[in-house]
Parts: C-alpha cells; structure tokens; sequence
C-alpha cells in the first residue's frame, strides 16, 4: 500500500481531468465513476469519452477501447513469467484488471515470484486514488481555471520516471534500451506513414520489436526459483 501511494497521487490529478472531461460529455459523477474502476485506463477511458460525445455506437466504442488497451496484453504475457504456476485461478482474474502501466512497473521489479497481495495493496490505494478524483472532477472540477487543471497531468509524467530511473541507474543496458525506447517512440510520432498509427499499436509494435532484439542480445537468466516468492 505504501508504493502504492506515489501512483495514487499520480492517478488522481490525470483522472480529475478526466472527470472534468466526463462532465462535458454529460456523464454524472456515479457514471464517471463506475467507468473508472472497471477499466482504470486513462487512454481508454479518454477514448471512450470521445466515443460518446461523437455519438458512437456500442460496438464501435467497445472495439476502440479494446485496440486501445490492446498494449496492457504485451503487460500480462511478461507479468505472467513473475507468477507460481501453482496460483490459484481467482487471483490470475483479479490480477488482470490491476495491469496498468505503473501497476505493472512496481509489480513485475519484485524479486522472485510476484506475491499477488502486494499488487492488491497498491491496486487498493492507485485505483482508490483514480476513482475518487475522476468523481471530483465530475463533482467540481470546472471550478478550477482550465490550465490548472491540464497542467496537473505532468504529475503522471513524473511518476513515471520515479518508476523507470531507479532499475535503469542499476543497469546500464536496461538504461540504454529506455533511451533507445524513447527515441524510437518520438521517431514514429514524426515520420509520414508511421505516426498515422494509433498510439496503441505503436505502443506494441515498440514493445515487441525492442524488447525482441534487447531479450536476444542479453537475455535474462530466469532467477524465480532461486529467488522464491517475496
């Protein structure tokens, strides 16, 4: 619960704009709300709203959100090599719905096997965090000045490097394959043809094409059993 809160911060101030952006959409705060605990997927769930305020139909919107969120499967494929094999069914579904970015980054640097509960307890706090605040952007979120209110998504920003700086200051080829990352990433925002691809996709395409060739230069031999669950 504790690492959870930094995340929790985070998530608060983006899904306050989200709130906000809920209400102009002509959601209620129970409705808002409701969305963000069952996605909790800030892409998805802007997505959605964009949906909804074209007047798009259900199975449009249900496919958008999907190719949207399609990276959070890239996520549970490499998550599902933390986990004892002899886990029991329910807590595989319940770690699902907590594969968020950040959820992610904390649970898949634990040592050995990943002890579901420890998720749990950051997912308690980080989805607490992000519904509470897309209801209060609902609730009275145009009060503030609309650049204050943007302006509180650069938090989300910084938690991100709080989580990626600390493993790539520890090693220097994961350090190097966040820039080459990051490189790659700005490359297909700029490029004719390749920045036409939704960021979804571009999102998997990076993932599999660099985390391919950087798994084949050093691959990373599988500590688990010697590590234990902790």
């Amino acid at each position: 619960m504790k690492n959870g809160i930094p995340i929790m911060l985070g998530y608060f101030a983006v899904s306050f704009a989200l709130g906000i952006a809920a209400k102009n959409v002509g959601m209620d705060a129970i409705q808002a709300g409701y969305m963000s605990i069952t996605m909790l997927a800030s892409a998805g769930e802007f997505a959605a709203l964009n949906l909804i305020a074209s007047t798009a139909g259900v199975i449009e919107a249900i496919l958008t959100c999907l190719v949207v969120n399609l990276r959070y499967f890239l996520m549970s494929c490499s998550l599902s090599q933390k986990l004892d094999p002899k886990m029991k069914l329910r807590h595989l579904f319940l770690l699902a719905q907590f594969v968020t970015d950040e959820l992610f980054g904390i649970s898949i640097a634990v040592d050995g096997y990943l002890n579901p509960f420890y998720t749990y307890g950051a997912a308690l706090v980080s989805a607490f965090g992000w519904t509470v605040g897309t209801v209060l952007g609902v609730i009275v979120g145009n009060i503030l000045p609309l650049r204050v209110a943007n302006a509180m998504g650069v938090a989300m920003y910084g938690m991100f490097l709080a989580i990626v700086i600390p493993p790539a200051k520890k090693d220097k080829f994961l350090g190097l394959v966040v820039v080459i990352s990051m490189a790659a990433s700005f490359i297909f925002t700029k490029l004719p043809l390749l920045r036409d691809i939704s960021s979804g996709f571009r999102i998997i395409i990076l993932t599999v094409l660099i985390a391919g060739i950087a798994a084949c230069i050093k691959p990373i031999r599988d500590d688990l059993e010697k590590g234990g669950a902790k």
